[in-house]
């Protein structure tokens, strides 16, 4: 009887929470796209020496990507944050996300030891530094999780697309327009 109680509360508690939980992915998700950006818009060099020493990518791709990545990172980071477009902009940053978890397994995988470069800097480890394999792939697989959560239940609470009314429909109010068609 205990275990029927639970889950009456967990069903009842689950549609409160879940718009909290897309809230918190998309602030932490858009929060570290703002911060990586940031830190690398300032030295676009540097940003491209950094896609450079993947040896993933030709030196005109790399260069592009170098110059190009902090933009994007900073504007689809800001949509994060402000809730617009969410799910558009959790996908996308998804995408980027598993682009990085390729490339820094990549790097291991080759034997490369370079420095991922997401916060700046130019790709080379500084004397007697380890690269940090696990650790970023540990964290980017983090990121791509709270994409993937806030692209399935967008738009979480605080969201422009509420306010703008570009919310997509749930799943409630769907059952809603078929139960209606079928009292037609």
């Amino acid at each position: 009887m205990a275990s029927d109680s639970h889950a009456f509360r967990w069903s009842l508690s689950a549609p409160v929470a879940v718009p909290w939980v897309t809230t918190l992915a998309r602030l932490v998700l858009g929060g570290v796209l703002i911060v990586a950006g940031w830190l690398k818009i300032g030295t676009p060099a540097l940003s491209v020496q950094a896609v450079k020493a993947y040896e993933l990518l030709p030196d005109g791709v790399a260069t592009a990507v170098g110059y190009g990545l902090p933009i994007l990172e900073i504007v689809v980071g800001a949509l994060l944050v402000l809730g617009l477009l969410t799910r558009f902009s959790a996908v996308v940053a998804g995408l980027l996300m598993l682009a990085f978890v390729v490339g820094i397994a990549s790097a291991w995988a080759r034997g490369l030891r370079i420095d991922c470069g997401c916060f700046g800097g130019d790709g080379t480890l500084a004397a007697g530094q380890e690269p940090a394999y696990l650790a970023e792939l540990l964290r980017d697989a983090g990121l791509v999780l709270c994409a993937a959560w806030a692209a399935w239940f967008p738009p979480g609470r605080l969201a422009l697309d509420s306010l703008l009314g570009l919310t997509p429909p749930d799943d409630d109010d769907l059952l809603d327009d078929s139960q209606e068609k079928e009292n037609e």
